[in-house]
């Protein structure tokens, strides 16, 4: 990855409050009843409203402007004619390129009343994504930020996701390095400053093997876990500075 300028930093930034605000935005309208194809509606038009596009729409042929994973779905739901139930829950991934530069970020959502099971899932989620973004630092390694995140986890007694994580981003969606919710000390690409990842963990109540599915027309895949218990997972793009970092999608 290429470091950013203190301009294009700016512009970081401003894409990431714009992700973040999106969210706020979203947080409104998750209930019961609700479907998800009406949250893809209301991302796109609040992103375009903003002067920023929905990045996820026509990426490698993703049909929609937002992912929906619910429940059992780890990750890169699409959204449709699914309707919300109370004790669902559901993570909302949004990303909006602004003036040529992406923000990233996810959130677990509760519809109306959920288990205390789902509650500690996704409490977990939350604090493990912290404990990672705790390790960015320059010249800390992907491995780091792997190790808290999995030791974490593990002490909750859940399992993480190993296949998927975090990436750079900044100019693109998707760049070098891959961010694991796995790792070793000292192991893996160093972080570089002035350049941006993103720390997502997704974390299973099992560790079940999950199932892969195709979306048709596109080269994604969405997953769900392989035996349909609850998934969930909270995203942050982070910038690495020269003494440790800046979450980048705050409101």
């Amino acid at each position: 990855m290429t470091p950013l300028t203190p301009d294009e930093i700016k512009k970081m930034r401003a894409a990431g409050r714009l992700a973040a605000r999106t969210l706020e935005h979203v947080e409104k309208y998750i209930r019961a009843g609700i479907v998800t194809d009406e949250i893809n509606a209301i991302v796109h038009e609040y992103t375009l409203s903003n002067g920023a596009k929905p990045a996820p729409l026509g990426y490698h042929g993703f049909p929609k402007s937002v992912c929906t994973s619910v429940n059992s779905c780890i990750c890169h739901g699409v959204p449709g004619d699914e309707k919300l139930k109370d004790g669902d829950i559901i993570n909302v991934d949004v990303t909006c390129i602004l003036d040529g530069f992406y923000g990233d970020t996810s959130k677990t959502y509760f519809v109306g009343e959920v288990s205390d099971a789902a509650k500690d899932l996704t409490d977990c989620a939350l604090n493990a994504m912290l404990k990672g973004i705790e390790e960015v630092k320059p010249f800390a390694t992907t491995g780091d930020i792997g190790f808290a995140i999995n030791k974490y986890v593990t002490k909750r007694g859940y399992h993480v996701v190993r296949e998927i994580g975090g990436h750079g981003i900044g100019k693109t969606f998707h760049d070098d390095p891959f961010v694991p919710s796995y790792g070793k000390k000292g192991r893996g690409p160093k972080l570089q400053p002035w350049c941006c990842i993103t720390v997502e963990p997704m974390v299973n109540q099992t560790d079940l093997p999950f199932d892969e599915f195709d979306i048709p027309s596109s080269d994604i895949k969405y997953y769900l876990t392989g035996d349909r218990t609850l998934s969930a997972q909270f995203e942050h793009t982070v910038l690495v500075t020269d003494r440790g970092y800046e979450i980048m999608t705050l409101p």
